[in-house]
């Protein structure tokens, strides 16, 4: 049989049922254009896979789109009846559809179904009406009626019969009835206000029950369908002797209203008919007729006797509006004829269901950057009562960033209002309450959870704002220094957080050369054993990113301080051995006690207490003769020297640092006693301790030193200066020392150093007392050695370093080494 689709064309296919073949026309055309709505048309008790019509091309949608749309179907049904191939965008039988089941005797039946498409979202309409299949027989309730008819009757006399009940509908049920052959009686057919049928038996000749007692027909009952279905019943009629009055109600039609869901046993209406007759024959009774619809035997029930019609069973206005009740009354005499009336009863609505929420459509998660108006969901409502009960309001609390908006009437869209924050709330239980206006109202509630994805809207953040880290020199490659953590308020991979070190150079050498990171959990490596005299200090750049996309990073800096161990022995500077033997000197025998023969000078590459050093004599040929100065290293004698002296003294010294534990060097020195000395090295031979105005040279640098003092006071405002000028005839220099800290990342230290044993002048810029991340400091280190040991072995702070110490910023020295 041919079958359309929505857009008109035609194609051919065949339905099995029962087996019979029968051809029904599919139809499906487009109905109403401005709501978006379309029908289909489908004979009952397709099998599944059925083709109904092809909705994507009826509604013009590109079929390729449909499951990236998130096409689908919504039915109101309790089973999902029908379905729709997403690949080709048919629509197709999912479940067999029983009509009679679905609708029951309801004249039209449909499936109303909602198509939801999103991006953007569209809303449809669809209408599938079921069609009817004469797939059921008609039936009488009982295959034999009996009758009982007085002989008195007289022709044209009416007997109802009991109706036979076709649940099909349309041209498919019950058409008519058919009599057999008989000489007696006819066929009357009537019809209802519903447009059902029954049978009446028509007396057309009288009867005699002395020439006949019983009658027996055959009554058939037939439908319109194709092909035609019938069902039969055997009437025996027996023929009684006379009862001249029949019953005789007050009313032929009688009316009433009820309330749905009514109480059992609640009266409806009490029915009133009268005898004339006397006795038994004058006493009525009451029942329903025979051709009464079995569902109205379900709900009422009559009292034989006082002709109560009473709820026997559960009324409800949303099947059925009215109900219409055929009673009969007839009285106890013999031959007893039965009269009939109709009763009507009227069911009123009342509020008895609440509204039904159906999500249609639920987008979750939703993102945290989902701009307002973002669809979350698709809610359709319905509420089965009638009027102000079955017109519904939706609402949603007000502390919600959500709106509901309705669209058409019983369809809302739940929407974004604002922009979403997952890290202050990760998701949303969101009560959605609708509400009739029926009284009292009923309501339904129903939670939708709306959960928030994350964007990766939030960088890593340090548990601290920097990074101080002190290590000892001499350290273990590989060994771990510190750990620097920092978290990230996101989730998943947006909150994964990785650790790197920015590329960078220390002493002109990539930084990754100097420390290594775990990039999972932040813990810094030296990969290499520091040298405090090389590198004092350096920073580094952290950085921590997380694995959103795009990646956010935060930097940290983290400054590395390296502490100071005793690992450098003192190194003898002067005097030193020539070629190979040991160092000489030579005393002139006439020197008084305290004349300066020499001076050990010797340096330590440590810093603070590591590299005070101290002298003492440790072999001497005649101890009692020379000593050694214990922080100058200047050796002098102690007594004047004798004739039986030897003329070669030989001394060891030991040079010792302050270090734990120390560290030490040793120089051996022979002094030569000479009755003159060489007319070279007389410049020499007269130093004492008696005290001299300082020369003007040395004056000159002091005013000039203290000027250069004076203009990085006023460059600097905040700058703490110290000035200290110290001297006396105990201590064997006369040093001036400026001091300047200021708030910057410099610090400057000037010392003019005046020794009285020196027989010259000299001007010497100084070391710094850390090193500087500049390459000319580094290039300069070894020619600092030079004088660093007169620096350190004359100067009076010989103290440890402190990690306090190592955070200062470098100082420079300036010294002044002249005669007084």
């Amino acid at each position: 049989c041919p079958q359309f689709n929505g857009s008109g064309k035609q194609t051919r296919s065949w339905v099995p049922v029962t087996g019979l073949v029968i051809c029904l026309l599919l139809c499906a055309c487009v109905v109403d254009l401005v709501l978006a709505q379309i029908r289909y048309s489908i004979p009952e008790e397709l099998e599944h896979g059925a083709f109904v019509g092809n909705i994507a091309e009826d509604l013009g949608l590109d079929v390729a789109k449909l499951s990236a749309r998130r096409f689908r179907i919504v039915s109101g049904a309790k089973k999902q009846y029908l379905e729709v191939n997403l690949e080709n965008g048919i629509l197709f039988v999912n479940e067999k559809i029983d009509r009679e089941e679905l609708c029951e005797r309801s004249p039209n039946c449909f499936l109303h179904l909602q198509v939801v498409i999103e991006n953007p979202l569209e809303l449809y309409r669809v209408e599938v009406e079921i069609l009817d299949v004469n797939d059921n027989s008609p039936s009488f309730p009982w295959s034999e009626f009996n009758l009982d008819i007085t002989e008195s009757a007289a022709p044209g006399s009416r007997f109802p019969l009991e109706s036979a009940q076709d649940q099909d509908v349309g041209t498919n049920s019950l058409r008519s009835y058919l009599l057999s052959a008989n000489e007696h009686f006819a066929l009357n057919i009537q019809t209802r206000n519903d447009g059902s049928k029954f049978a009446e038996l028509v007396l057309d000749t009288p009867l005699d029950r002395e020439q006949q007692k019983k009658h027996e027909m055959v009554l058939t009952a037939y439908d319109g369908g194709s092909p035609e279905r019938s069902g039969t019943a055997l009437i025996t009629i027996t023929v009684l002797d006379a009862n001249d009055n029949v019953p005789v109600f007050d009313r032929a039609v009688y009316r009433a209203s009820l309330v749905e869901n009514a109480p059992r046993g609640t009266l409806v209406l009490k029915l009133n008919a009268t005898d004339l007759d006397e006795g038994s024959n004058g006493e009525v009774t009451y029942a329903f007729s025979g051709h009464a619809p079995l569902k109205v035997r379900e709900l009422f029930s009559v009292d034989p006797y006082m002709g109560e019609i009473r709820v026997k069973g559960i009324v409800d206005y949303e099947k059925a509006s009215v109900y219409e009740l055929y009673v009969q009354a007839k009285d106890r005499g013999p031959s007893a004829v039965a009269v009939h009336c109709k009763v009507l009863v009227d069911i009123m609505d009342v509020n008895d269901n609440a509204p039904e929420v159906i999500l249609t459509s639920v987008s979750t998660p939703v993102q945290e950057d989902a701009p307002a108006g973002t669809v979350i969901a698709v809610i359709s409502v319905m509420d089965r009562d009638s009027g102000e009960n079955g017109n519904v309001d939706c609402q949603i609390p007000n502390n919600v960033p959500f709106q509901l908006h309705s669209s058409f009437k019983n369809y809302y869209t739940l929407v974004t209002s604002e922009f979403l924050d997952r890290e202050t709330v990760s998701e949303y239980n969101i009560s959605l309450t609708a509400r009739d206006l029926g009284s009292p109202s009923l309501s339904t509630r129903k939670t939708i959870l709306v959960q928030v994805s994350d964007i990766n809207d939030n960088p890593p953040r340090f548990s601290q704002p920097s990074y101080t880290v002190y290590v000892t020199e001499n350290n273990a490659p590989g060994a771990s220094i510190c750990s620097v953590t920092a978290f990230d308020p996101d989730s998943n991979q947006n909150a994964y957080l990785s650790y790197s070190i920015l590329e960078g150079q220390i002493q002109g050498m990539p930084v990754s050369t100097y420390v290594s990171i775990n990039s999972d959990n932040g813990n810094i490596y030296a990969l290499r054993s520091f040298d405090y005299e090389q590198l004092r200090n350096f920073q580094i750049l952290v950085q921590a990113q997380d694995a959103g996309f795009p990646p956010l990073a935060s930097n940290v800096t983290v400054n590395v301080f390296v502490l100071d161990q005793n690992d450098n022995a003192p190194v003898i500077v002067s005097p030193l051995p020539k070629n190979g033997t040991m160092a000489t000197e030579v005393v002139p025998r006439a020197v008084d006690a305290g004349y300066l023969v020499t001076k050990i000078t010797a340096i330590d590459a440590d810093a603070g207490q590591n590299s005070r050093l101290s002298y003492q004599v440790l072999q001497a040929t005649d101890p009692g003769l020379f000593s050694v100065a214990l922080y100058t290293g200047e050796i002098r004698t102690i007594r004047r020297i004798v004739e039986k002296d030897a003329t070669r003294q030989r001394l060891v010294i030991l040079v010792k640092d302050n270090g734990q534990p120390p560290l030490s060097a040793t120089v051996s020195i022979v002094l030569t006693v000479v009755d003159s000395v060489p007319e070279s090295l007389s410049d020499f031979g007269d130093l004492t301790l008696s005290p001299q105005p300082p020369s003007n040279l040395a004056l000159y640098l002091i005013v000039s030193l203290s000027t250069i003092s004076l203009i990085f006071l006023v460059m600097f405002k905040k700058s703490n200066l110290n000035l200290q000028i110290s001297s006396a005839a105990k201590v064997p220099t006369n040093c001036m020392e400026v001091n300047g800290n200021s708030s910057l990342s410099q610090s400057y230290c000037y010392k003019v150093c005046l020794t009285p044993e020196s027989a010259k002048s000299d001007f010497m810029f100084l070391k710094p007392c850390s090193p500087s991340s500049t390459p000319r400091n580094n290039e300069a280190k070894s020619a600092e050695n030079s004088w660093n040991a007169q620096s350190r072995s004359a100067s009076v702070n010989n103290g440890a370093t402190t990690p306090s110490e190592v955070e200062q910023s470098p100082p420079f020295s300036l010294g002044i080494n002249s005669s007084i």
